[in-house]
């Protein structure tokens, strides 16, 4: 059965008009600025406030708050991404944001934060790696120490994804050092706050258009009702919680970004003149497009299923690990077999695939490296 008869069940009507919206959003915004911004190593930030005036950044929040109500409508959003070769537009840390405010958030919190963030207006991240800490929570050196009707945030992240534009950062910390993993919280930082900086734009092998940065917290005074949930030592639990949809979301963008690398080579090697014919002709290019076209499937299959689950409620972790794993590999396997089909051509920054293929690097690193996923994973085979 083809793609274009075949639709799951997430794919309604509502989602297919989004996702026409949000195709043309990446056609006319992303495609002819993704090389300046490249260069730049941000994202202009007009770029989200028309997302918001589209109504794509809110797409999975209650309409009260301006969005679509629907994580498949934001499923949509973040396949187009995918497939017009980007992954350093951090529209998906944004909604993993939303989604904290709006799960474990007060009615003012929620009232506060939330239209601003689907407006584009209010740029968001969540801090949890530290120089010294990244999948172990329990490890983490950043403490919130309690003092009066505030929090005093002390400590260091890396690696943070919108750290140079976000204007809210969730911080993961511990309010109490002595409960390893239960002492962690989560403390909403708004970044105009005294004592806030943010460090270098962190260079990468990919992702250059990703503001990637150090965030430094010294002695940092929050407001107490900037705390996430009803009670300190709720943030492990908090995090655990929302990366079932973290995971598939870095799924669902590896499916556009393998469509985006397979058209790509098939420009490529139809042109490309060779051996009296095209580069199409030859039979191992042939195999090697079969194949990529294979994962690619497979890919997509796993994805429909797992958004499939969802939409229903029935996504666990479990499942959501392994639909992250193997997306993350198969995405870095079909760039890895179309590089290598642009020959010399593949090697050199100036073409798309050779862009992508540092791109597709992160995604087996961030939501948790695939080497956690196969714990998770291994861990439920005897559960």
């Amino acid at each position: 059965m083809s793609q274009e008869s075949y639709r799951p069940r997430w794919l309604t009507d509502d989602v297919v008009m989004v996702q026409d919206v949000a195709r043309r959003f990446f056609a006319t915004e992303f495609a002819p600025n993704l090389e300046a911004w490249r260069e730049k190593g941000c994202i202009d930030r007009s770029v989200w406030r028309k997302a918001g005036e589209l109504g794509l950044l809110g797409a999975s929040l209650p309409e009260e708050y301006g969005g679509g109500d629907s994580k498949a409508l934001m499923a949509a959003v973040l396949m187009e991404q995918g497939r017009v070769g980007d992954a350093s537009w951090g529209i998906s840390v944004q909604n993993y944001v939303c989604h904290y405010i709006l799960t474990y958030g007060t009615d003012e919190q929620r009232a506060r934060w939330l239209p601003g963030m689907a407006a584009g207006e209010l740029i968001a991240a969540i801090a949890m790696t530290e120089p010294g800490a990244g999948s172990d929570l329990k490890e983490l050196k950043t403490t919130a120490r309690r003092d009066g009707d505030t929090y005093v945030v002390s400590g260091q992240k890396t690696f943070i994804s919108n750290g140079q534009t976000a204007d809210l950062i969730v911080v993961a910390a511990k309010t109490d050092p002595a409960a390893g993993a239960k002492g962690v919280s989560l403390v909403v930082v708004e970044a105009d706050m005294p004592n806030f900086r943010r460090g270098r734009p962190l260079k990468k092998i990919g992702l250059h258009a990703a503001d990637t940065s150090e965030l430094f917290f010294d002695d940092v005074v929050v407001p107490a009702d900037n705390l996430l949930g009803q009670a300190e030592g709720q943030g492990f639990k908090q995090l655990m919680s929302q990366l079932p949809w973290e995971r598939l979301s870095i799924a669902i963008r590896c499916v556009g970004m393998a469509e985006y690398a397979i058209a790509q080579t098939l420009d490529h090697v139809t042109s490309r003149k060779m051996f009296g014919g095209t580069l199409f002709d030859l039979q191992n290019t042939q195999f090697k497009l079969a194949e990529a076209k294979t994962k690619l499937e497979a890919m997509r299959a796993f994805v429909d299923s797992c958004l499939d689950r969802l939409v229903e409620g029935k996504l666990d972790v479990a499942t959501a690990a392994t639909c992250k794993l193997h997306c993350s590999q198969a995405i870095n396997e079909i760039v890895d077999e179309c590089l290598q089909l642009h020959g010399g051509y593949g090697f050199m920054e100036e073409y798309a695939i050779a862009k992508l293929y540092g791109d597709v690097r992160a995604q087996k690193i961030y939501g948790g490296a695939n080497e956690v996923m196969k714990l998770l994973i291994a861990r439920n085979l005897v559960s």
